[in-house]
């Protein structure tokens, strides 16, 4: 059992920061996810940019991984705009226009990724929401829309590199965030790996993010491939995903996992329980609603 929450703001972000209000919806339903929390946040990307974050550790080894990365991003042409340590966290700021999937590809056979994007940063460790936010601050995080997720182990040890959110390792600004079991997750993977496309853990999760990612770099839409994903993924699932400007959601057609909506004219937020979506409006009657089995949905920001 799980938690997953999202939101994206329609227009400006408002005094609640996207940041803030995904620590509300979180802690609403941390009951099912009391290991770990993550976070898939988005800001305003900048041409020729890309935002890293890595797992360094907080022990004597750090220093030693922050100069294997800092070999690594040099040898690959990427230059060191802006850096920060912060809680087991290295962060990056980096120039490059390069090949992003082989560069992805080469850092991550360098160093622990946690993710690579012009826009998305994803920000994940062992604990509650309010724990994570602590030491990495995410209620300052303005930007337009993000992912949460609260994790209760099951199938993996309880560690920061286990959390979720997963990107879709190879392609920037592609996460998600998902409560279920993917059980055809080898087949799909041996598909996708015979492409040439690597993998970095066994989280099913990892496996939807690059298989939606892949179906978007052929040029089909989210909305679209969502649509397929319910018919060419099996188990019982729901998920959502995020882009650069986009969030959606699947849900399988069993309908096990739990998902409840909420959208006005400002906002949509999605979330498993509706408790989440109440903590964005306390003292207020929201008029929600829960997706049907099978269906799947897309929202972007208005520009």
């Amino acid at each position: 059992m799980c938690g997953i929450a999202g939101i994206l703001f329609k227009h400006d972000t408002p005094e609640l920061t996207t940041g803030k209000a995904l620590i509300n919806m979180l802690d609403g339903c941390q009951h099912r996810g009391p290991d770990s929390t993550g976070f898939a946040l988005y800001e305003a990307a900048h041409t020729g940019q890309l935002r890293l974050r890595f797992f360094v550790g907080e022990d004597e080894e750090t220093d030693d991984s922050i100069q294997r990365i800092r070999q690594a991003l040099a040898e690959h042409h990427a230059t060191i705009v802006e850096e920060e340590v912060i809680g087991n966290n290295y962060r990056a700021i980096v120039d490059f226009t390069g090949n992003l999937q082989k560069f992805s590809y080469a850092i991550e056979h360098a160093a622990k990724v946690i993710s690579i994007g012009a826009s998305l940063e994803i920000v994940k460790d062992v604990g509650s929401a309010d724990d994570v936010d602590k030491r990495y601050e995410v209620n300052k995080f303005q930007g337009s829309h993000g992912l949460g997720h609260v994790r209760l182990a099951t199938e993996s040890d309880v560690k920061p590199e286990a959390s979720h959110p997963f990107w879709a390792t190879g392609f920037a600004d592609i996460a998600i965030v998902h409560n279920g079991q993917i059980t055809n997750y080898w087949k799909m993977r041996r598909r996708l790996e015979r492409r040439g496309f690597e993998f970095t853990t066994d989280n099913d999760s990892e496996l939807i993010a690059v298989y939606l990612a892949d179906k978007l770099s052929q040029g089909i839409t989210l909305k679209a491939a969502l649509r397929t994903s319910i018919d060419d993924l099996d188990g019982t699932f729901s998920f959502l995903v995020s882009t650069a400007n986009e969030i959606g959601y699947a849900k399988d057609r069993l309908a096990a996992k739990p998902m409840v909506m909420y959208e006005n004219e400002d906002l949509v937020a999605v979330a498993s329980e509706e408790v989440s979506l109440n903590r964005l409006f306390p003292g207020q009657a929201l008029q929600t609603k829960e997706p049907l089995p099978g269906t799947y949905a897309t929202w972007s920001r208005s520009i």
